[in-house]
């Protein structure tokens, strides 16, 4: 008699994509953040700051912010809905400016 095996039916586990871990340097933070806001996309933009918090650290943010970090992961989410002071506090926090400039010369 042959033993036999039997097939594995399990799936691999695959952990969901975190760009914070690509977010090592500066240039990369403001290069993404301008995407974002070039976008025009306001859940991509809560989105994209929230990996800028987790790549920086969300229990620092919470602390210069004066959220909570669950307020944190939850506005900067796909689901959340920051308001603007929210935004400002965070991109304050995070050392970065935002910048405005014409879409076209007049």
């Amino acid at each position: 008699m042959t033993a036999t095996r039997k097939k594995a039916t399990t799936e691999p586990k695959v952990r969901p994509f975190d760009g914070s871990r690509y977010l090592s340097t500066e240039s990369r933070i403001a290069a993404l953040l301008d995407e974002a806001l070039l976008s025009g996309d306001p859940t991509f933009l809560a989105v994209t700051l929230g990996e800028i918090a987790r790549a920086r650290g969300m229990t620092q943010l919470a602390r210069e912010t004066g959220l909570t970090r669950e307020a944190l992961y939850r506005a900067l989410s796909a689901e959340g809905n920051p308001a603007m002071a929210t935004i400002l506090k965070v991109v304050h926090a995070l050392g970065l400016q935002l910048h405005a400039t014409p879409i076209k010369e007049a």
